[in-house]
């Protein structure tokens, strides 16, 4: 079914998922460090997929396990490095560094000058909605650049993930993996485990900000080649502004009003582009 919704609607309704989840987030910020709670979301989202799909013997087996479990730490390592660079930088300023890994992704699989003034775009776009402001602690700068880092990782494995056909099986075995490879995280989170409500939060965070989006995700990369899929990401602050402006009455700046139009622009631009699988 949601193989016959727009590529750029999945992405909408998974941005509001993923951003709901980090609403929930927030309150677990105060208990838990923020690796920490990067790790509980990992948790929650192994045991949701472990028994939403109960994955059969070969899919902990061989390459499918180690495709599987590579992926899965790469991306709980994403959002490890990136809670922790939101701790010591301006969130804009992170998610603005954040995306030059979508960025490099999208520039290795342009085809043509009409690609390359989309993904320049969408770029400016972010740039200008996330609000950068250049201050902060270097050491939350060297954490952005390795979520970046780990963000273009998440693209690439990502897609082959999707291409092998397994995908939400893959992503119940990596999540898995990835909770007990990054298990030292737990130490952070001690004052979780005796709260029904914050471990109920945890879960939550793990379903909204990770299985839902994740999942959806698996979805579109079938469908697309990563240079596009890693523009399509630019559509995620955005509907982070649609939000902010819908339920919270946040108007937009005139900068993050033109941000917003350059980056559907620029989607649209490399959405009527042809030739889109062969950037996989």
């Amino acid at each position: 079914m949601a193989d016959a919704v727009p590529a750029p609607i999945v992405f909408v309704i998974s941005g509001i998922s993923m951003y709901v989840g980090a609403a929930l987030a927030v309150w677990l910020f105060d208990v838990a460090t923020p690796a920490g709670v990067a790790w509980l979301r990992c948790l929650g989202a192994a045991l949701i997929l472990l028994a939403w799909r109960r994955p059969g013997r070969r899919a902990w087996r061989g390459r499918a396990l180690a495709l599987a479990g590579t992926f899965g730490v790469v991306t709980a390592g994403m959002n490890v490095l990136f809670y922790e660079a939101i701790a010591r930088l301006p969130l804009g300023t992170a998610v603005a560094i954040e995306f030059a890994g979508p960025v490099v992704v999208a520039a290795l699989g342009s085809r043509g000058v009409r690609d390359y003034v989309a993904l320049l775009g969408v770029t400016v776009g972010v740039v200008l909605i996330a609000d950068v402001q250049w201050e902060g602690s270097p050491s939350g700068v060297l954490f952005a650049l390795g979520a970046a880092t780990a963000w273009a990782g998440y693209i690439v494995l990502g897609r082959r993930v999707a291409l092998a056909g397994n995908g939400v099986d893959s992503l119940a075995v990596g999540f898995t993996v990835a909770t007990v490879v990054l298990s030292p995280l737990l130490l952070g989170t001690t004052a979780v485990w005796g709260e029904p409500d914050l471990l109920a939060f945890a879960v939550g965070v793990g379903l909204l900000s990770t299985v839902v989006p994740y999942v959806l995700d698996q979805v579109v990369l079938r469908r697309v080649g990563q240079a596009r899929f890693a523009l399509l990401l630019a559509l995620l602050p955005v509907t982070a502004g649609v939000i902010g402006f819908v339920v919270l009455g946040q108007v937009p700046t005139l900068g993050e009003a033109f941000g917003i139009l350059a980056v559907v622009v620029g989607v649209a631009l490399r959405s009527n582009t042809s030739g889109e699988e062969r950037a996989g």
